[in-house]
């Protein structure tokens, strides 16, 4: 059997800071951003505080925390491991990580071609 491909993925140091929030605000989920306000960073919110739409896809999950992107944004991004990290900084205006002197920041890498082949049939979320 083929292991599954993570989608998404977080540093040991944007995992610690999930357990940080996850303390204060109970469970938690994640949406990542396609622009506007807050650029193309990852939201985090306490859970169910996100409306989904039936167009979201489901990318997997951090330390139990559902990530989510938009259908269009994975469109862009689909050929990428999206990679979570935390940096100093402001987050965005409506994630949790705002005020904490922290934010969550994506970083990325391209997957291989033999990952590619992998998540053709691999199907993610909606």
């Amino acid at each position: 059997m083929t292991p599954t491909i993570a989608r998404v993925t977080a540093t040991p140091a944007a995992l610690a800071f999930i357990g940080e929030l996850r303390q204060r605000h109970g469970p938690l989920m994640f949406f990542q951003s396609g622009g506007c306000c807050d650029g193309s960073t990852p939201m985090c919110y306490a859970a169910g505080e996100f409306d989904l739409s039936d167009t979201d896809v489901y990318l997997g999950n951090l330390d139990g925390a559902p990530f989510y992107i938009g259908l269009e944004q994975f469109g862009y991004w689909e050929h990428t491991q999206l990679i979570i990290d935390v940096v100093e900084g402001n987050g965005g205006m409506f994630s949790l990580d705002n005020g904490t002197g922290r934010r969550f920041l994506t970083r990325s890498r391209l997957f291989t071609d033999e990952e590619n082949g992998q998540l053709r049939s691999q199907a993610p979320g909606r």
